[in-house]
Protein backbone atom coordinates (compact mmCIF):
# COMPACT_ATOMS: atom_id res chain seq x y z
CA UNK A 1 0.00 0.00 0.00
CA UNK A 2 1.52 3.44 -0.90
CA UNK A 3 0.19 6.89 -1.42
CA UNK A 4 1.34 10.54 -1.82
CA UNK A 5 0.44 13.35 0.44
CA UNK A 6 1.07 16.98 1.29
CA UNK A 7 3.36 16.79 4.39
CA UNK A 8 2.03 20.12 5.87
CA UNK A 9 -1.30 19.58 5.62
CA UNK A 10 -1.03 16.48 7.21
CA UNK A 11 0.84 17.68 9.94
CA UNK A 12 -1.97 20.34 10.86
CA UNK A 13 -4.84 17.68 10.45
CA UNK A 14 -2.95 15.52 12.88
CA UNK A 15 -1.95 18.13 15.37
CA UNK A 16 -5.79 18.56 15.45
CA UNK A 17 -6.99 14.83 15.89
CA UNK A 18 -4.79 14.85 18.67
CA UNK A 19 -6.38 16.62 20.95
CA UNK A 20 -9.06 13.79 21.26
CA UNK A 21 -6.73 11.27 22.76
CA UNK A 22 -6.05 10.98 26.09
CA UNK A 23 -3.21 10.99 28.40
CA UNK A 24 -3.50 8.04 29.04
CA UNK A 25 -5.71 5.69 27.31
CA UNK A 26 -7.42 2.52 28.36
CA UNK A 27 -6.23 0.40 25.63
CA UNK A 28 -3.09 0.60 23.67
CA UNK A 29 -4.75 0.77 20.42
CA UNK A 30 -6.57 4.23 21.15
CA UNK A 31 -3.10 5.84 21.58
CA UNK A 32 -2.93 5.25 17.71
CA UNK A 33 -4.09 6.96 14.97
CA UNK A 34 -6.53 5.05 12.33
CA UNK A 35 -5.60 5.43 8.42
CA UNK A 36 -8.25 3.93 6.20
CA UNK A 37 -7.57 4.21 2.15
CA UNK A 38 -10.27 4.18 -0.40
CA UNK A 39 -11.56 6.13 -3.80
CA UNK A 40 -8.29 8.23 -3.81
CA UNK A 41 -8.70 9.64 -0.13
CA UNK A 42 -7.22 9.05 3.32
CA UNK A 43 -9.99 9.16 6.92
CA UNK A 44 -7.77 9.60 9.87
CA UNK A 45 -9.19 8.57 12.99
CA UNK A 46 -8.82 9.37 16.69
CA UNK A 47 -10.11 8.64 19.99
CA UNK A 48 -10.43 8.07 23.69
CA UNK A 49 -13.42 5.72 23.99
CA UNK A 50 -16.14 8.35 24.59
CA UNK A 51 -15.27 10.97 21.62
CA UNK A 52 -14.06 10.29 17.89
CA UNK A 53 -13.21 12.61 15.30
CA UNK A 54 -12.23 11.73 11.76
CA UNK A 55 -10.84 13.65 9.11
CA UNK A 56 -10.71 13.40 5.40
CA UNK A 57 -7.49 13.82 2.53
CA UNK A 58 -7.12 13.59 -1.21
CA UNK A 59 -4.15 11.82 -1.97
CA UNK A 60 -1.74 10.99 -5.07
CA UNK A 61 -0.27 7.83 -6.25
CA UNK A 62 -2.65 5.03 -4.32
CA UNK A 63 -1.70 1.41 -4.90
CA UNK A 64 -3.88 -0.84 -3.23
CA UNK A 65 -6.56 -0.01 -0.40
CA UNK A 66 -6.38 -0.52 3.01
CA UNK A 67 -6.11 0.28 6.70
CA UNK A 68 -4.08 0.37 9.14
CA UNK A 69 -2.98 1.93 13.00
CA UNK A 70 0.13 4.42 14.24
CA UNK A 71 1.55 5.45 17.31
CA UNK A 72 0.12 8.77 17.35
CA UNK A 73 3.52 10.24 19.14
CA UNK A 74 5.87 8.72 16.96
CA UNK A 75 4.46 10.21 13.98
CA UNK A 76 3.19 13.54 15.33
CA UNK A 77 7.17 14.23 16.78
CA UNK A 78 8.53 12.99 12.83
CA UNK A 79 5.88 15.13 10.65
CA UNK A 80 6.39 18.38 12.93
CA UNK A 81 9.84 18.55 12.31
CA UNK A 82 9.33 18.32 8.46
CA UNK A 83 9.26 21.40 6.38
CA UNK A 84 6.31 21.80 3.56
CA UNK A 85 7.10 18.94 1.41
CA UNK A 86 4.91 16.03 -0.62
CA UNK A 87 5.41 12.39 1.92
CA UNK A 88 5.37 9.26 0.50
CA UNK A 89 3.75 6.55 2.84
CA UNK A 90 4.82 2.84 2.09
CA UNK A 91 2.75 0.73 3.90
CA UNK A 92 3.27 -3.53 4.85
CA UNK A 93 0.73 -4.83 6.37
CA UNK A 94 1.97 -8.26 6.14
CA UNK A 95 4.90 -7.45 8.58
CA UNK A 96 3.35 -4.44 10.00
CA UNK A 97 6.24 -2.29 9.24
CA UNK A 98 5.26 1.33 7.31
CA UNK A 99 8.20 3.92 5.79
CA UNK A 100 7.73 7.49 5.42
CA UNK A 101 9.56 8.84 2.34
CA UNK A 102 10.88 12.45 2.01
CA UNK A 103 12.83 14.59 0.52
CA UNK A 104 16.60 13.91 2.56
CA UNK A 105 15.32 11.19 3.84
CA UNK A 106 12.81 8.65 5.77
CA UNK A 107 11.53 7.17 8.59
CA UNK A 108 10.42 3.60 9.56
CA UNK A 109 7.57 2.66 12.33
CA UNK A 110 5.61 -0.13 13.65
CA UNK A 111 2.06 -0.12 12.72
CA UNK A 112 -1.53 -1.89 14.57
CA UNK A 113 -3.79 -3.79 13.27
CA UNK A 114 -6.87 -1.48 12.24
CA UNK A 115 -9.30 -3.74 13.02
CA UNK A 116 -8.48 -3.14 16.82
CA UNK A 117 -9.62 0.52 16.52
CA UNK A 118 -13.20 0.88 18.28
CA UNK A 119 -15.88 2.42 15.85
CA UNK A 120 -17.60 5.48 16.64
CA UNK A 121 -20.93 4.89 17.76
CA UNK A 122 -23.88 6.92 15.62
CA UNK A 123 -26.82 8.49 16.35
CA UNK A 124 -29.45 5.35 15.72
CA UNK A 125 -33.23 5.45 16.14
CA UNK A 126 -35.40 8.92 16.64
CA UNK A 127 -32.65 11.11 14.99
CA UNK A 128 -32.57 14.72 15.32
CA UNK A 129 -31.00 17.03 13.27
CA UNK A 130 -29.58 20.49 14.19
CA UNK A 131 -27.74 22.72 11.58
CA UNK A 132 -25.86 25.73 12.98
CA UNK A 133 -23.74 28.73 11.28
CA UNK A 134 -19.68 27.16 12.42
CA UNK A 135 -18.52 30.86 13.31
CA UNK A 136 -21.79 31.67 15.78
CA UNK A 137 -21.46 27.83 17.38
CA UNK A 138 -17.63 28.21 18.19
CA UNK A 139 -18.78 32.09 19.68
CA UNK A 140 -21.87 30.30 21.41
CA UNK A 141 -19.59 27.75 22.84
CA UNK A 142 -16.61 29.96 23.73
CA UNK A 143 -18.93 32.56 26.06
CA UNK A 144 -20.36 29.89 27.71
CA UNK A 145 -18.06 26.57 28.42
CA UNK A 146 -16.36 28.07 31.15
CA UNK A 147 -19.53 28.18 33.34
CA UNK A 148 -19.91 24.25 33.50
CA UNK A 149 -19.13 22.37 36.56
CA UNK A 150 -16.87 19.24 37.07
CA UNK A 151 -19.39 17.94 39.84
CA UNK A 152 -19.59 14.16 40.06
CA UNK A 153 -22.77 14.12 42.05
CA UNK A 154 -24.81 15.82 38.81
CA UNK A 155 -22.68 14.83 35.52
CA UNK A 156 -25.30 16.73 33.55
CA UNK A 157 -23.56 20.08 35.13
CA UNK A 158 -20.47 19.23 33.40
CA UNK A 159 -21.43 20.03 29.80
CA UNK A 160 -23.02 22.56 27.26
CA UNK A 161 -26.76 22.14 27.15
CA UNK A 162 -28.50 22.75 23.98
CA UNK A 163 -32.24 23.53 24.07
CA UNK A 164 -34.18 23.71 20.79
CA UNK A 165 -37.44 25.09 21.32
CA UNK A 166 -40.14 26.96 18.94
CA UNK A 167 -39.46 30.01 19.73
CA UNK A 168 -35.43 30.02 19.85
CA UNK A 169 -32.90 27.98 20.36
CA UNK A 170 -30.75 27.86 23.92
CA UNK A 171 -27.06 27.12 24.51
CA UNK A 172 -26.64 26.78 28.29
CA UNK A 173 -23.79 25.94 30.80
CA UNK A 174 -23.95 26.55 35.05
CA UNK A 175 -22.13 25.74 37.65
CA UNK A 176 -24.58 26.20 40.43
CA UNK A 177 -23.05 29.50 41.16
CA UNK A 178 -22.77 31.04 37.35
CA UNK A 179 -24.69 30.43 34.00
CA UNK A 180 -24.83 31.44 30.88
CA UNK A 181 -27.84 30.87 28.62
CA UNK A 182 -27.46 32.24 25.08
CA UNK A 183 -30.28 32.67 22.66
CA UNK A 184 -30.67 32.57 19.14
CA UNK A 185 -34.52 33.64 18.11
CA UNK A 186 -33.82 32.53 14.74
CA UNK A 187 -33.78 29.13 15.40
CA UNK A 188 -36.62 26.97 16.42
CA UNK A 189 -38.35 23.65 15.94
CA UNK A 190 -41.82 22.50 16.12
CA UNK A 191 -40.65 19.61 18.15
CA UNK A 192 -39.05 20.63 21.20
CA UNK A 193 -35.34 18.52 21.71
CA UNK A 194 -32.34 18.95 23.95
CA UNK A 195 -28.94 17.36 24.76
CA UNK A 196 -26.09 18.04 26.38
CA UNK A 197 -22.50 17.51 25.17
CA UNK A 198 -19.40 16.50 27.10
CA UNK A 199 -17.11 19.24 27.78
CA UNK A 200 -14.07 17.38 25.63
CA UNK A 201 -15.91 17.49 22.32
CA UNK A 202 -17.46 21.39 22.76
CA UNK A 203 -13.68 22.18 23.40
CA UNK A 204 -12.29 20.96 20.35
CA UNK A 205 -15.40 22.13 18.33
CA UNK A 206 -14.50 25.66 19.97
CA UNK A 207 -10.98 24.88 18.05
CA UNK A 208 -12.00 23.69 14.95
CA UNK A 209 -14.44 26.27 14.01
CA UNK A 210 -14.18 29.78 11.91
CA UNK A 211 -15.06 31.63 10.07
CA UNK A 212 -14.93 29.82 6.78
CA UNK A 213 -16.03 27.00 8.75
CA UNK A 214 -19.88 26.75 6.87
CA UNK A 215 -22.65 24.86 8.20
CA UNK A 216 -22.01 22.16 11.11
CA UNK A 217 -24.91 19.53 11.07
CA UNK A 218 -25.46 18.01 14.54
CA UNK A 219 -27.62 14.18 14.39
CA UNK A 220 -28.21 13.02 17.89
CA UNK A 221 -30.35 10.84 19.42
CA UNK A 222 -30.66 9.86 23.18
CA UNK A 223 -27.23 8.83 23.82
CA UNK A 224 -24.66 9.92 20.81
CA UNK A 225 -24.10 12.78 18.49
CA UNK A 226 -22.45 13.15 14.99
CA UNK A 227 -21.10 16.68 14.43
CA UNK A 228 -20.10 17.07 10.93
CA UNK A 229 -18.64 20.22 9.77
CA UNK A 230 -16.03 21.48 7.03
CA UNK A 231 -12.89 19.50 7.79
CA UNK A 232 -13.77 16.63 9.38
CA UNK A 233 -16.41 14.61 12.01
CA UNK A 234 -16.98 13.73 15.26
CA UNK A 235 -18.75 11.46 17.06
CA UNK A 236 -19.35 11.69 20.90
CA UNK A 237 -21.37 9.86 23.53
CA UNK A 238 -23.56 12.54 25.21
CA UNK A 239 -24.35 12.99 28.71
CA UNK A 240 -27.67 11.64 30.16
CA UNK A 241 -30.26 12.98 32.10
CA UNK A 242 -32.27 15.66 32.78
CA UNK A 243 -30.82 19.33 32.66
CA UNK A 244 -32.04 21.89 35.60
CA UNK A 245 -35.01 24.21 34.81
CA UNK A 246 -32.57 26.84 34.52
CA UNK A 247 -35.13 29.51 32.87
CA UNK A 248 -36.77 29.66 36.85
CA UNK A 249 -34.02 30.89 38.28
CA UNK A 250 -32.89 33.72 36.12
CA UNK A 251 -34.75 37.19 37.52
CA UNK A 252 -37.37 38.42 35.98
CA UNK A 253 -36.66 42.18 37.22
CA UNK A 254 -34.14 43.58 39.17
CA UNK A 255 -34.55 47.19 39.72
CA UNK A 256 -31.02 48.29 40.86
CA UNK A 257 -28.52 48.62 37.79
CA UNK A 258 -25.58 50.23 37.14
CA UNK A 259 -23.83 50.45 33.38
CA UNK A 260 -20.14 50.21 33.42
CA UNK A 261 -17.14 50.19 30.73
CA UNK A 262 -16.59 46.24 30.46
CA UNK A 263 -12.85 46.67 30.36
CA UNK A 264 -12.75 49.20 33.00
CA UNK A 265 -14.64 47.33 35.35
CA UNK A 266 -12.79 43.74 34.37
CA UNK A 267 -9.11 45.81 35.25
CA UNK A 268 -10.46 46.70 38.49
CA UNK A 269 -11.24 43.55 39.53
CA UNK A 270 -8.41 41.95 38.62
CA UNK A 271 -6.59 44.61 40.19
CA UNK A 272 -9.15 44.01 44.01
CA UNK A 273 -9.19 40.50 43.84
CA UNK A 274 -5.65 39.27 44.71
CA UNK A 275 -6.17 40.82 47.95
CA UNK A 276 -9.22 38.91 48.89
CA UNK A 277 -9.45 36.34 51.75
CA UNK A 278 -9.85 32.62 50.35
CA UNK A 279 -13.42 32.91 49.09
CA UNK A 280 -12.28 35.45 47.06
CA UNK A 281 -15.05 37.75 48.35
CA UNK A 282 -14.92 41.34 46.33
CA UNK A 283 -17.28 43.74 48.02
CA UNK A 284 -19.44 46.12 45.62
CA UNK A 285 -20.63 49.11 46.97
CA UNK A 286 -22.98 51.05 44.85
CA UNK A 287 -23.98 54.67 45.56
CA UNK A 288 -25.54 57.29 43.12
CA UNK A 289 -23.03 57.79 40.46
CA UNK A 290 -20.06 55.79 42.53
CA UNK A 291 -19.08 52.08 42.40
CA UNK A 292 -16.30 51.03 45.45
CA UNK A 293 -14.88 47.51 44.79
CA UNK A 294 -13.25 46.10 48.31
CA UNK A 295 -11.34 43.10 49.14
CA UNK A 296 -9.79 42.09 52.27
CA UNK A 297 -7.82 39.05 54.15
CA UNK A 298 -7.75 39.79 57.53
CA UNK A 299 -5.38 36.56 58.26
CA UNK A 300 -2.47 37.96 55.89
CA UNK A 301 -3.43 42.14 57.07
CA UNK A 302 -3.74 43.13 53.14
CA UNK A 303 -6.71 44.86 51.45
CA UNK A 304 -7.37 46.52 48.64
CA UNK A 305 -10.15 49.35 47.87
CA UNK A 306 -10.86 51.06 44.19
CA UNK A 307 -13.43 53.80 43.16
CA UNK A 308 -15.11 53.69 40.10
CA UNK A 309 -17.66 56.27 38.27
CA UNK A 310 -21.05 54.26 37.35
CA UNK A 311 -24.18 55.39 36.42
CA UNK A 312 -26.21 53.75 38.98
CA UNK A 313 -29.04 56.27 40.73
CA UNK A 314 -30.35 53.88 43.24
CA UNK A 315 -30.05 53.61 46.85
CA UNK A 316 -27.33 53.32 48.42
CA UNK A 317 -26.04 48.94 48.89
CA UNK A 318 -23.53 46.63 49.35
CA UNK A 319 -23.30 43.19 47.69
CA UNK A 320 -20.74 40.60 47.40
CA UNK A 321 -19.40 38.55 44.82
CA UNK A 322 -16.59 35.92 43.97
CA UNK A 323 -14.30 38.20 42.29
CA UNK A 324 -12.80 35.34 40.14
CA UNK A 325 -15.69 34.74 38.58
CA UNK A 326 -16.91 38.00 38.31
CA UNK A 327 -13.74 38.45 36.17
CA UNK A 328 -14.24 35.32 34.09
CA UNK A 329 -17.49 36.44 32.97
CA UNK A 330 -16.61 39.67 31.51
CA UNK A 331 -13.49 38.31 30.19
CA UNK A 332 -15.93 36.10 27.96
CA UNK A 333 -18.50 38.84 27.05
CA UNK A 334 -18.14 40.26 23.85
CA UNK A 335 -19.55 43.68 24.12
CA UNK A 336 -18.17 47.52 25.08
CA UNK A 337 -20.39 48.32 28.04
CA UNK A 338 -21.92 46.14 30.23
CA UNK A 339 -25.44 46.13 32.61
CA UNK A 340 -24.90 44.42 35.97
CA UNK A 341 -29.32 44.07 37.68
CA UNK A 342 -29.27 43.88 41.37
CA UNK A 343 -32.30 43.46 43.56
CA UNK A 344 -30.36 43.12 46.96
CA UNK A 345 -27.46 41.37 48.15
CA UNK A 346 -28.91 37.74 48.76
CA UNK A 347 -30.23 37.14 45.22
CA UNK A 348 -28.36 36.63 41.91
CA UNK A 349 -27.01 39.19 40.03
CA UNK A 350 -27.73 39.65 35.99
CA UNK A 351 -25.03 40.32 33.52
CA UNK A 352 -25.94 41.48 29.75
CA UNK A 353 -24.55 43.27 27.13
CA UNK A 354 -25.59 46.83 26.70
CA UNK A 355 -26.24 46.10 23.03
CA UNK A 356 -27.34 42.33 21.67
CA UNK A 357 -26.70 41.38 18.56
CA UNK A 358 -29.38 40.79 16.11
CA UNK A 359 -31.75 37.64 17.23
CA UNK A 360 -29.74 37.08 20.04
CA UNK A 361 -29.66 37.52 23.20
CA UNK A 362 -27.10 37.00 26.00
CA UNK A 363 -27.56 36.56 29.82
CA UNK A 364 -24.74 35.98 32.33
CA UNK A 365 -25.99 35.27 35.88
CA UNK A 366 -23.62 34.95 39.37
CA UNK A 367 -24.74 34.25 42.98
CA UNK A 368 -23.71 36.55 45.58
CA UNK A 369 -21.49 35.63 48.85
CA UNK A 370 -23.30 36.72 52.20
CA UNK A 371 -21.64 39.58 53.57
CA UNK A 372 -21.34 39.80 57.30
CA UNK A 373 -22.53 43.23 57.80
Amino acid sequence: MRFTVSGTELNTRLQTLSKVIASKSLYAILDCFLFEIADGKIKITAGDGETTMCTSLAIEDTFVAGNFAVANRVLLDAMRELPEQPVTFDVNTEEMTMKILYQNGMYNFAISNANEFPQAKEPEGEVRVITLDGEMLANYIGTSIYATAQDEIRPVMNGVFFDLAAEHISIVASDGHKLVRNRNFAIKSDTPTSFIMPKKPANILKSVLGKDSGDVVIRFDSRNAEITFGEGKISCRLIEGRYPNYNSIIPKNNPKQFTMDRKTLLSALRRVSPFANGTQLVRFRLEPGKLELKSEDIDFATSAQEKLACSYTGEPMSIGFKGTSFSEILANLDCEEVVVQLSDPIHAGVIVPTVQRENEEVIVLIMPILLND
